[in-house]
């Protein structure tokens, strides 16, 4: 889970890739760098990011079977919502119980 400002977006294949700005990490089970690519498995523009937004984004890792492709995924069950505010105190305080 971390916050990400989205800089650019392309569709590569039948995937879309976002470059995002990682501004705080909340929670991660792997390293984070200040800039990521973000993978969705569709070009359908779901869920909606526009270049420049803020988000919370809860993504996974994804590493296929035979360990070439390394990347981050937000899948259809992932979580992308508008940074706010409200909800950086919501992760805050989930932290805490987690």
């Amino acid at each position: 889970v971390f916050q990400g400002r989205i800089l650019a977006r392309r569709l590569v294949g039948q995937e879309t890739r976002y470059e995002v700005e990682v501004k705080t990490p909340y929670r991660h089970r792997f390293p984070l760098v200040p800039r990521e690519y973000v993978w969705v498995p569709n070009t359908c523009g779901c869920p909606p990011l526009r270049e420049g937004g803020e988000y919370l984004l809860m993504a996974r890792r994804h590493v296929n079977y035979e360990r070439t492709l390394n990347r981050i995924l937000l899948q259809d069950d992932g979580y992308a919502r508008p940074w706010t505010p409200r909800e950086a105190r919501l992760v805050r305080e989930a932290a805490r119980h987690c």
